[in-house]
């Protein structure tokens, strides 16, 4: 056959090739979805608007920030919609007070910072977000859609930071799709292993039409045929990202997904529990979690009367003064149980990777993230049942299985004996007097003697809050914030901050070390212009003595350890709070010091306590890496 007769055949298949081609570039251009919706010009609506519809419509009630042209009309939107608008003097602080909402709201805490420095100031909380497993959604301002990638302003690849540490990313590129790309956000941030997520937001589909043609026209006429081309493509990229912006859609929230235990592996635990004669609960942040209200737990565990030890946000979940929380000697106890119920509580270093659970006994491990289900269990130690599902709906569902379950007592007295011994012998090593300043030991017991029965502790610190770990007790649920596995310093102005917020009767206190103090001193302007009155406490011994106390035996040398003696009360002051100074001569009055700054921050004020302490060596030994 002739080349000729396959010329009809091959002018239809490059017909069809050049027009599958053309169609898809015009899918491509938007120039499809524009035949059949509608492009408003003159509506004076904007996507900011979107945006704030539907965080409330997630029962979003604050958005921290600090303000930048990126997304002012995010900002005005949600205070026209009744979000409490936070703005704070440091992009970081943002994202920790967001991330405190999130955990003690049990919804998701929002932030909202600009484009380029903005969000590179965010990482480090957005890493602590995601270690903590924390629902976070970082929204991020942008370059114009048509400018990024050519040098505009704060213009940087954002996506590929926050890869790693988000559960979700995503940049917006129409206006249609804020709704969408929200939901998705926000749903995937609190299923399954909660954790941060990231929306990016370009300039041009937060504003409304008429502002952003105006940066698209051109400055005079379009000359010749290329001249038409670029007229024509950036009119049809304006009407892309506006067509269909404003019809209606679902902004309620999409359902959550939740991990849970099997019915075999909660009858299988329980055959276990009801057989041990010396079981343990090691109880972790992930307990707190929804859906099971803190409370609720609460009653489980008093309900099955197991001693338990609690970590991070479990902290407190049993009261001030409950029978069988056991605060110390966690080592032995775990050396020497039959049964060790991990909830939520991961075998890294926190546990020495494994190393201390005993060989001999039964473990029973609950945790909604695989990977730290079984984290070092194939070294130190290894799960006889291993369960990934939600940590407080175990508990709950071993409670209604077990009622009449009775543990033995004789475990039980013997645990609590051991742990008031090791309390008097920290209350009297408070007693002994240091070569200088006051014993941090004595001052954190008379605090802990001072704490209202609604307070709420904020942890932020190294060696002063590792001690006040020991020695402050929680009075109930959801009343400990601490950074979490990351161990990040500069986390209490941001925590206390969200704190007030949530619970804004509640009186909250940070603990500061002086060397994390010095990351969000500045945040007392917050405090002061947003009225969110709280109560810090700086243990100030001049030093990172965390560091010190291993760099000095080991190297023979303090260099880069030393601080100062400063007047952190003053500072305080400067920024619209309250300072209290005391010295070895305030000693015998530091209670009465402590009342007056209760009354005073009742009244409205931040408050600082700035107290010089000496050094023990309560906590000698500990590490530090």
């Amino acid at each position: 056959m002739e080349l000729g007769a396959y010329l009809p055949f091959l002018g239809t298949l490059v017909g069809g090739l050049v027009s599958l081609w053309l169609f898809r570039m015009a899918a491509r251009l938007g120039v499809i979805y524009q035949l059949y919706h509608k492009i408003d010009a003159q509506s004076p609506c904007y996507g900011g608007e979107l945006v704030a519809e539907v965080l409330r419509a997630h029962k979003i009630r604050f958005l921290f920030t600090l303000v930048g042209g990126h997304i002012s009309p995010i900002l005005v939107a949600c205070e026209k919609l009744g979000i409490r608008v936070i703005d704070t003097r440091h992009e970081v602080t943002a994202v920790f007070a967001a991330d405190a909402v999130a955990r003690l709201s049990g919804t998701i805490g929002v932030a909202a910072v600009t484009a380029g420095p903005g969000l590179t100031n965010t990482v480090t909380a957005v890493k602590n977000a995601q270690m903590a497993e924390s629902p976070v959604l970082l929204i991020g301002g942008a370059s114009a859609t048509l400018l990024q990638g050519r040098g505009a302003l704060q213009d940087i690849d954002q996506l590929a930071l926050f890869k790693p540490l988000c559960k979700f990313c995503a940049s917006v590129r129409t206006v249609r799709e804020i709704v969408p790309v929200l939901r998705k956000a926000l749903a995937i941030s609190q299923s399954g292993t909660p954790g941060p997520v990231f929306v990016e937001f370009p300039i041009d589909i937060l504003y409304p039409y008429h502002l952003v043609q105006k940066e698209f026209s051109p400055m005079g006429s379009p000359k010749g045929i290329m001249g038409k081309i670029i007229n024509w493509y950036l009119q049809n990229h304006l009407n892309n990202l506006f067509a269909g912006a404003w019809e209606p859609q679902v902004v309620s929230p999409l359902p959550v997904r939740i991990p849970q235990a099997s019915s075999q592996q909660v009858q299988k635990s329980c055959e276990l529990l009801s057989r041990a004669k010396k079981p343990v609960f090691v109880l972790g942040s992930q307990v707190t979690l929804p859906p099971t209200p803190a409370e609720t737990l609460r009653t489980a565990l008093e309900t099955l009367r197991i001693p338990c030890f609690l970590g991070g946000m479990a902290r407190g979940m049993l009261g001030r003064d409950c029978p069988f929380h056991i605060r110390q000697n966690r080592r032995e106890a775990l050396k020497d149980a039959d049964l060790i119920i991990l909830a939520g509580t991961v075998c890294d270093f926190r546990l020495s990777y494994g190393r201390i659970l005993s060989r001999r006994s039964k473990i029973i491990a609950v945790n909604r993230d695989r990977k730290q289900l079984l984290k070092n269990s194939d070294i130190f130690w290894k799960p006889t049942i291993a369960i990934q599902g939600d940590a407080g709906s175990f508990i709950l569902n071993l409670s209604e299985v077990l009622k009449g379950y009775s543990c033995p007592q004789t475990w039980i007295q013997r645990l609590k004996e051991e742990d008031i011994k090791k309390e008097e012998a920290n209350r009297k090593k408070g007693d002994e007097k240091t070569v200088q300043h006051l014993n941090p030991l004595k001052v954190l017991h008379l605090v802990d003697d001072a704490l209202a029965e609604d307070s709420l502790i904020v942890a932020d610190g190294g060696d002063f809050v590792g001690s006040a770990a020991y020695i402050v007790k929680p009075r109930g649920p959801l009343r400990w914030l601490d950074p979490g596995a990351f161990g990040t310093l500069g986390v209490g102005g941001g925590f206390a901050l969200g704190a007030k917020l949530c619970r804004p009767e509640t009186e909250v206190w940070i603990i500061y070390g002086d060397g994390s103090l010095g990351y969000s001193i500045a945040e007392f302007d917050t405090f002061s212009r947003h009225k969110t009155p709280v109560i810090a406490l700086v243990g100030n011994d001049a030093c990172w003595s965390q560091i010190s106390r291993e760099q000095v035996p080991i190297f023979g040398s303090n260099i880069a350890c030393n601080l100062a003696y400063c007047d952190y009360h003053v500072i305080a002051e400067g920024f619209g709070g309250k300072g209290f100074l005391v010295t070895r001569k305030e000693e015998s009055t530091m209670s009465a010091i402590i009342r007056e700054a209760q009354q005073e921050c009742q009244k409205g004020k931040a408050i600082l306590i700035n107290v010089l302490i000496g050094k023990t060596n309560f906590r000698e030994g500990s590490i530090s890496v």
